[in-house]
This record gives structure tokens, C-alpha cells and sequence, in this order.
């Protein structure tokens, strides 16, 4: 947790609205394994890490609302009763969302004010969405004693995410960011929310997140397109999602289904399955297969999901010819973000300057690197 960054959040709030505000920190998250499985109800192995947002909240002395975003210097103001989503409106759509969706729950919250800011890199895929809506639900529920449970307030901010930000993910972001625990990792069943923790022990390896700095505009409309082609094939099942489904089941309507909706729905199964072996290699220290599955669930997204960019492809391909990294795949919804990769510690520095030289050649522009603990949940942060 970034303690600078707090501090700044507390002073601005002080000198702004001249009191003291109530202080929420909600991480971001990486997911080892398990990419766009959640919303088909599958299984999901992510993490809270130690980058995320901070936010600043406290109740208003007029009628009108004030939301400022401290790392890009915006503001908007709107009243309680006044609420709907705004076109192109990015990081605003996300707070609304949330205060829509508590009054929609019949609970009632009073003008406040909030200033935010983080340290999670924007666009990396590390789920700055996430955090922003649960900082924010979880500082209104304790500011106006709403009592919310942690389970309801992702909920929340996951229908925010569908009715104001257009994007209709599934649980894990939220979950992980709200969930989390220091040294661990949860294997979250996404169809009945069971979740089981398991401490991840990397010996001298270490996470190493590469951004690609990049964001292809298909991003947003092409995850909504995979989760309808995904719905679709559940369809022609006769089943309630496609953690359910198996492979032997998407042959027997392999000639109702293009070839390419076929190898999307095959891609989740065997996604789901890969991420139960995750979590036993995990439990038996075995980081070698660890590896070997992220490499090839990064194969099934980009050959089979069709979500991946060159990019990631570059960054994913550099790492599987190096005895450094043991695995790597790329992270998040795709078409730009990030990749992630299980690295040995003492060739971090050496790996990260000959990943950036290769990828300033390929591409004309600068990749950036973050390493990255895992964290504790959403939380308050007791005053510094």
C-alpha cells in the first residue's frame, strides 16, 4: 500500500472540503490461471496485490455530490436523484454505478464527497475497475452504515460494472480485490462462490508483470461478443453455463456451431480444467507444471479464444525461449494489458532490460515492469 499516495489523498480531501475523511483501500488483483472462465461459472485462481486504489470519503455539507480524480485531475458533481450513466464517461460511470446500485437495494445515502487516486498502471489489465468500485462501495457502506455484507458489496459493484460501464464481466475481479489475503491465492468456483485459499510459495521465483502499453480499441466490445458466443453455445447444450460442459458434450453439436464458436467453448473447458491443476500443483510445490499450464492457457487464448494481440504474443513467446521464466501468459480480458510470468529472482534485472530492448525493436515503444506482493483485501486504513 502506497503510503505517499495516501497521505496526498488526505490532505487534498482536507484542504477541499475542510474535514477529515474516512480512508478505503481496495486492491487490484492478478489471476494466475483461469481466463474468461468466470463468467461461465467456471473456476478462477486469482490474487489481491499491493497496488491498487485509495479513496478519500466523507459526507457532504450541501445537497450536491463531489467526485475528483486525483491522477488525472477531473472532477464531476451530480445530485442523488439525478443519476444515469455518462457516454464516454470512464472512471465516473464506475462511482455512479455503485451509488446507483445501493439505492436500487432500497438503502438510503446521503451527498458525500470522495477524492480517489492509485497506483495500479491504467489499461495493464490488473483490474483498476475493480478496486475503484469496491473502495468506493465499501467507504460508503462504513460512512453511512449501510450494512452491507463483503458479499453483497461485490455483487454491487459488479452490477455496476454491467448497468453503467457497459462491460459485462463476471465475479472474479471484484471478488479477489475484496477477498484477498497476504500470501495467498483463491481458487474461486465461480458458480457457487466456495472459494479455497492456498498459500503460494515461490521460492527464488517471483511474479513479474510486463505491460504491454498498449489497448487495442476491440477490447470492450469483443468480451461482451465472447461472452454472447459463449451463451449461445450453452444454448444449443441445453445446459445452464459452460462449467458444465465437456468435450465429449461440444462434439455432439459440433455441426449447430460455427468451428470457430466450437473452439471458444472447447478453450473454456479446458481452461477450467487447467485451473484445478493449478491449484493442486500449487498445493504440491511443483512449479514446473505450474508453468507448463500457464503456457498453454495463453496457447488456448490465443488460438482458441482469439483474445490475444501480438503483443502479448511477443512478450509470452520471449519468455518461453528463456530458462528464467518457467511460465507466462498473458492476463485479463486481452487485446493489450498485460502479461504475467513466474520468473527466477536472480535473473529478474538481466530478463527485464533484454525484454525491453526486444520489445522497443519489435514495436516502436517502451513495455514497463512492475513486481508485485499479494495483498490483503478492501480495507479501511486506520488514519496515518
Amino acid at each position: 500500500m502506497n503510503k505517499d499516495l495516501i497521505e496526498r489523498l488526505k490532505l487534498n480531501f482536507e484542504t477541499e472540503f475542510k474535514t477529515k475523511p474516512i480512508l478505503t483501500f481496495a486492491p487490484g488483483r492478478i489471476n494466475l490461471i483461469g481466463g474468461h472462465t468466470d463468467y461461465n461459472d467456471g473456476f478462477v485462481f486469482p490474487a489481491a496485490i499491493d497496488k491498487g486504489i485509495v479513496a478519500a470519503i466523507q459526507e457532504s455539507n450541501t445537497n450536491i455530490s463531489s467526485l475528483i480524480a486525483i491522477d488525472v485531475n477531473e472532477r464531476h458533481e451530480f445530485l442523488l436523484n439525478d443519476i444515469s450513466p455518462i457516454n464516454n464517461g470512464g472512471w465516473k460511470n464506475y462511482v455512479l454505478g455503485i451509488v446507483s446500485e445501493i439505492q436500487k437495494t432500497g438503502r438510503t445515502i446521503k451527498p458525500f464527497n470522495l477524492i480517489f487516486g492509485g497506483d495500479i498502471p491504467r489499461g495493464s489489465g490488473l483490474s483498476s475497475s475493480a478496486a475503484l468500485e469496491n473502495s468506493v462501495v465499501f467507504g460508503l457502506n462504513e460512512l453511512f452504515q449501510l450494512g452491507l455484507s463483503k458479499k453483497e458489496m461485490i455483487f454491487i459493484s459488479q452490477k455496476a460494472e454491467h448497468s453503467f460501464a457497459g462491460v459485462q464481466c463476471g465475479i472474479m475481479d471484484q471478488y479477489a480485490s475484496m477477498f484477498g489475503k497476504k500470501h495467498t491465492a483463491i481458487l474461486l468456483d465461480c458458480e457457487n462462490m466456495e472459494a479455497s485459499i492456498v498459500n503460494i510459495d515461490l521460492g527464488d521465483h517471483e511474479i513479474l508483470i510486463i505491460n504491454t502499453e498498449v489497448k487495442h480499441s476491440l477490447a470492450e466490445s469483443e468480451y461482451n461478443e465472447r461472452r454472447a458466443t459463449c451463451e449461445f453455445v450453452v444454448s444449443q447444450l441445453g445446459i445452464n453455463s459452460l462449467r458444465s460442459a465437456s468435450n465429449d458434450g461440444l462434439l455432439l453439436i459440433k455441426d449447430k456451431i460455427s468451428e470457430a464458436d466450437y473452439k471458444k467453448a472447447r478453450y473454456v473447458v479446458e481452461e477450467n480444467n487447467r485451473v484445478i491443476q493449478a491449484f493442486n500443483a500449487i498445493k504440491n510445490n511443483d512449479l514446473e507444471q505450474l508453468g507448463k499450464l500457464l503456457f498453454a492457457s495463453h496457447k488456448g487464448l490465443k488460438q482458441q479464444y482469439n483474445v490475444s494481440c501480438n503483443e502479448l504474443d511477443f512478450l509470452v513467446d520471449y519468455a518461453k525461449k528463456s530458462s528464467e521464466v518457467i511460465g507466462a501468459r498473458m492476463m485479463g480480458g486481452g487485446f493489450g494489458g498485460c502479461a504475467i510470468n513466474i520468473i527466477k529472482k536472480k535473473f529478474l534485472e538481466p530478463y527485464i532490460n533484454d525484454v525491453a530492448k526486444a520489445y522497443a525493436q519489435k514495436f516502436n515503444i517502451d513495455c514497463s515492469f512492475y513486481t508485485v506482493n499479494l495483498s490483503d483485501g478492501t480495507r479501511i486504513i486506520k488514519p496515518i
